[in-house]
């Protein structure tokens, strides 16, 4: 029998047995050559963290709290984000597929995926198995365009993972003059200096994230002393709250950590923008909004590739999303040499997934080879 990878109770990942159903006419079948998991979003449901126990209802367009007894519900739950396989059998109705055919699509890690046609998409020749696994944080990366980042802007991006480094490729390719990476993990940063991040930095280093981007930026350096402006009716002044441009223009956080939005926030100029691709589960620890958020005019914007329909729709879809990151990835415009690290075979799977959310540091993005 087949094995799929599973988390089994909270944490607790292991490789279980399954049966394939019979094909279905529009169904394939499809021999999983390559797989990989998503480190951030996944491992809320797999470590049963309490803030996955708040699910949105789109009739509300609202949060809602699920009852503790409901926690465990979602276990055993298969592991995995996206994977690439050949097509092994076709039912009698489909026309997309025949055997032989590579595929590729959202499907976890399990030897072989069983599907309807229209669930797997064919992988375009020249395109790697590793470029194709990181279509999803491609996609998740291209929604900072809600952003509004410009030509010439400069950039920080925080939070250095799959999702991060798309990230800071994508401003790059806009035209960013400076982009800044931030991360705890020197291997992460080191990638991304070879993907053409400007400079890079780790927070406990620098001590204070936003204010070392500030320095980067030149704050402190204006020749241009602050004084009171002039008296307005009624005894307010009209001072200028910011001397200069100091701080980025675009500060993009893809780490969910809120001590890194905080630090997002201290790096922005006055009026600049804060992109938020995170997904922020509990409460806001280490965050304050009293500080510079209040006072520096700042625009702070959600950018979920996923909510529909989007901001600037009918002209840009999700689907045009997919298409545009399938070609860069193709073509490495996004590159992707050095992201899906390390790559195991599957019979490591189980102790391979263990090791990303205990010891993150050892990977970016797990690769699963079959």
């Amino acid at each position: 029998m087949p094995l799929e990878l599973v988390a089994t109770a909270p944490r607790t990942p292991a490789l279980r047995s399954y049966e394939e159903p019979p094909l279905g006419p529009r169904e394939i079948r499809v021999r999983t050559e390559f797989a990989s998991p998503k480190h951030g979003t996944e491992l809320v449901g797999y470590r049963n963290d309490p803030a996955a126990n708040r699910p949105y209802d789109p009739r509300w367009g609202a949060a809602f709290p699920r009852p503790t007894e409901e926690g465990l519900q979602g276990f055993p739950r298969r592991l995995g984000n996206m994977a690439v396989g050949t097509v092994t059998e076709a039912g009698p109705d489909v026309s997309r597929f025949r055997p032989g055919d590579r595929v590729y699509g959202h499907f976890p890690i399990r030897e072989t995926q069983t599907c309807d046609e229209a669930a797997a998409d064919p992988l375009p020749a020249g395109m790697t198995a590793e470029a194709a696994v990181c279509l999803d944080p491609a996609v998740m990366a291209l929604a900072m365009r809600d952003a509004g980042p410009k030509l010439g802007d400069a950039v920080a991006v925080f939070g250095l993972g799959a999702i991060g480094l798309m990230c800071l490729q994508l401003a790059k390719l806009g035209g960013a003059a400076t982009v800044v990476g931030v991360d705890l993990l020197e291997n992460r940063r080191a990638l991304a200096t070879a993907y053409g991040a400007d400079v890079v930095l780790d927070p406990r280093e620098s001590g204070d994230a936003g204010l070392a981007i500030r320095r980067l930026t030149g704050a402190g350096e204006s020749p241009t002393e602050w004084a009171p402006g002039p008296r307005l009716l009624g005894g307010y002044r009209e001072d200028v709250t910011q001397v200069g441009e100091r701080g980025v223009d675009l500060a993009v956080e893809t780490s969910g950590s809120t001590r890194a939005l905080h630090d997002a926030i201290r790096a922005t100029r006055f009026g600049g923008t804060i992109c938020l691709i995170s997904y922020y589960g509990g409460e806001a620890a280490g965050l304050f909004l009293g500080d510079e958020f209040h006072v520096n005019r700042l625009n702070i914007v959600s950018c979920r590739a996923q909510s529909l329909p989007m901001r600037d729709h009918p002209a840009w879809t999700l689907a045009r999303y997919a298409a545009i990151c399938q070609e860069w990835l193709r073509t490495a415009t996004l590159r992707t040499d050095g992201l899906v690290t390390p790559v195991v075979p599957f019979a490591a799977a189980a102790e391979a997934y263990r090791e990303i959310d205990e010891h993150p540091e050892r990977s970016i993005k797990l690769g699963v080879a079959f």
